[in-house]
């Protein structure tokens, strides 16, 4: 197959895309969300404990299950942090999910992957193919044990209760001018 430069170009940009993804972007601003993690299996949600502490055994509404996600990239690569206690969520080199207070470091940093049932499943970036996953009785799950396909690894993102959808910016829609076709679709129906 021969390289045509349009080609090489596209390739290059793909590269460097998949290249720069991989780098914590320190220069972009930072999209921080809040929500609260429900964990598929045990039912309850994801909260960070004071002593280091990560399990699923949280009520709607409760203060230890708001959760703070920062953007790391822009490819859906994010930190965790409990709201109350201020810690991390990270996972050390035993595939165990722990507290901390920096969570600067690559085993603190989750790719979130968005599923065909619309669950959201959390890889670590450190350990490729380690999961956050948790028990039916919201113990979490050593991440060397955990598949993408497990219903362990499956969260659905919720808002904390109290808040409101207000609260969360709407998306911005822009309105672009007319062209033959668009006006061709918009108005045959009204015929």
């Amino acid at each position: 197959m021969r390289l045509i430069p349009s080609r090489l170009s596209y390739l290059f940009a793909f590269q460097s895309l998949i290249e720069q993804s991989k780098v914590t972007d320190r220069v972009s601003r930072r999209l921080i969300r809040t929500y609260q993690l429900y964990s598929r299996t045990s039912g309850k949600h994801v909260q960070v404990l004071a002593n280091k502490k990560i399990n699923a055994m949280a009520e709607d509404g409760d203060v230890h299950a708001k959760l703070i996600v920062e953007t790391d990239t822009f490819g859906s690569r994010v930190r965790i942090k409990g709201a109350e206690t201020g810690l991390y969520i990270c996972m050390n080199r035993r595939g165990k999910l722990i507290g901390k207070r920096n969570g600067q470091g690559k085993d603190c940093i989750f790719t979130e992957i968005v599923l065909e049932n619309n669950y959201t499943a959390l890889q670590n970036v450190k350990y490729e193919g380690w999961y956050m996953a948790f028990t039916r009785k919201g113990r979490p799950r050593k991440g060397s044990k955990t598949r993408q396909h497990q219903r362990e690894v499956h969260f659905m993102k919720r808002l904390p209760k109290g808040h409101q959808i207000a609260e969360h910016r709407p998306f911005d829609f822009i309105n672009y001018p007319f062209n033959r076709r668009t006006k061709r679709t918009r108005y045959s129906g009204e015929r």
